[in-house]
C-alpha cells in the first residue's frame, strides 16, 4: 500500500523508523526533519521523491493501517483506537479514514466483524 519509487536513502529508512515509532504521538514534519538532519524543505522533496506522497499522508496512512489492526479486536471501541494511534479528534479521524480506506470506520468494523456494533 506504502509504495516505494527507488531504494530509500538512509535518511528516508530512518524517517520511516522515527515515524512508525512516534505514530501515535502528536509528531510533525519540523520534529521528523530534525531527527534525520535536514531541513524541512528538503526533507519534504526526499520523502516524497522516496515514497511518492506527502508526509501528511504518509503518517495518516501508518496510522490508518495502524487503526484497522486494532479494529480485528471486536472489542475495541472505534474512538479508543483512533486516540491511541495518534488521532487529536475523531472528526479528524473519521475524515482521513474515509480518505484513505474509502470507507468510515464503522463501515470498516462491520465488514471485519459483521456482528459487533461500536
Amino acid at each position: 500500500m506504502i509504495k516505494t519509487e527507488q531504494p530509500d536513502s538512509p535518511a528516508v529508512k530512518k524517517a520511516r523508523t522515527y515515524i512508525a515509532s512516534h505514530q501515535h504521538e502528536e509528531i510533525t514534519l519540523n520534529e521528523v526533519a530534525k531527527a534525520v538532519n535536514m531541513s524541512s524543505f528538503y526533507f519534504c522533496k526526499t520523502f516524497k521523491k522516496a515514497t511518492g506522497m506527502t508526509f501528511t499522508d504518509y503518517l495518516a496512512r501508518v496510522r490508518i493501517e495502524k487503526v484497522k489492526n486494532l479494529l480485528l479486536n471486536p472489542h475495541k471501541r472505534i474512538s479508543e483506537a483512533a486516540y491511541e494511534c495518534g488521532f487529536q479528534s475523531l472528526s479528524q479521524f473519521n475524515r482521513v479514514f474515509r480518505k484513505v480506506a474509502g470507507e468510515s470506520p464503522t463501515e470498516y468494523r462491520a465488514k471485519v466483524h459483521p456482528d459487533a456494533t461500536n
